[in-house]
C-alpha cells in the first residue's frame, strides 16, 4: 500500500475509533473508567516512544547524540509552552472567571475553546503520523495506535466539557468529528512537506517522542497520583503495563 494511503487510513480510522469509543464512554459508561483509560494511554504512549520511536531514531540516525538533543529540547519546549498557557489562563479576565464560577456554565465559550484547541492538537498528531510513516510503515502503525490510545480519554474530557458548556450530545459529537479532520490536514501537509525534505523526518520524530513523553509524565501521570488508594494504584499499574504490552505485541507482530 502506498505511504500516503497508509497515512490517510491511519488518520481517518484512528479518528473515527477514538471518537466512537470516547462518545460511548462519555454517554453510556460511568466516569470512574476514565482513569483506567488514562493509565492505558500512559503505557501506550511510553511504549511507543521507548520500544519503537527512540530505537528507530538511534539505529537510523548517524548522530544519535543529535537525536537525543532534539528530544531533550522538545521536552523543555513543551514545558515552556505549558507554562505560557497556564500563565495566560491564570491572568485572564478576573470578572469573567468569577462569573463562570457563579453561573456554573459559560454559554459555550469554554466549549468553543476546546474545539479550537483540539483541532490544533489533532493537526499536530497528523504531522506526527505522517513523519512516522515516512520513516517506516511499522513505526507509523505503532505511533498511530499510541496516539489513538491517548485520544480516547482526551476526547471523553472534551465531550464532558462541551456538554457542560451547553452543547447538545449531537452537536458535541459533530464538532468532535469535524475537529478530528484536522488530523488529515496535518498529515497531508506533513507528507507533502517532508517527502521533499526527508532530512527533517528524524528531527520531527524526536520532537514527537518528546511530546509523547511530556504528555505522559507531566499531564497524565499527575492525574493518576490523585487516586492513591492501593486498589486504584494496582489497577493503574496493571493498565499501564497493558498499554506497554499492547505496543510490544504490535511491535513484535509487525517485526
Amino acid at each position: 500500500m502506498p505511504t500516503l494511503a497508509w497515512i490517510l487510513l491511519a488518520c481517518l480510522a484512528g479518528g473515527a475509533l477514538s471518537i466512537g469509543i470516547a462518545a460511548l464512554v462519555a454517554f453510556r459508561v460511568q466516569s470512574r473508567w476514565v482513569p483506567t483509560l488514562v493509565s492505558f494511554a500512559v503505557g501506550a504512549l511510553l511504549g511507543a516512544v521507548f520500544l519503537d520511536i527512540i530505537p528507530h531514531l538511534f539505529e537510523k540516525n548517524p548522530d544519535p547524540g543529535r537525536a537525543a538533543g532534539f528530544i531533550l529540547a522538545g521536552i523543555l519546549a513543551f514545558f515552556v509552552l505549558e507554562k505560557l498557557l497556564l500563565w495566560r489562563h491564570h491572568h485572564g479576565d478576573p470578572e469573567e472567571g468569577e462569573a463562570h464560577s457563579h453561573d456554573g456554565h459559560d454559554h459555550g465559550r469554554s466549549g468553543w475553546m476546546i474545539v479550537a484547541g483540539d483541532s490544533f492538537h489533532n493537526f499536530t498528531d497528523g504531522v506526527i503520523i505522517a513523519s512516522a510513516f515516512l520513516a517506516d510503515t511499522r513505526l507509523g502503525i505503532v505511533t498511530s495506535l499510541a496516539i489513538v490510545a491517548h485520544e480516547i480519554p482526551q476526547e471523553i474530557g472534551d465531550f464532558l466539557i462541551l456538554l457542560h458548556s451547553g452543547f447538545t450530545k449531537k452537536k458535541a459529537l459533530i464538532l468532535n468529528l469535524l475537529s478530528s479532520l484536522a488530523t488529515v490536514v496535518g498529515a497531508l501537509l506533513g507528507y507533502f512537506t517532508l517527502a521533499g525534505a526527508m532530512e527533517w523526518v528524524s528531527a520531527l520524530l524526536a520532537i514527537a517522542a518528546a511530546s509523547m513523553i511530556y504528555i505522559s509524565v507531566a499531564d497524565l501521570i499527575p492525574g493518576l497520583h490523585k487516586r492513591s488508594a492501593l486498589r486504584e494504584t494496582l489497577v493503574q499499574v496493571a493498565f499501564i503495563g497493558l498499554g506497554i504490552a499492547s505496543i510490544w505485541i504490535i511491535h513484535e507482530g509487525l517485526g
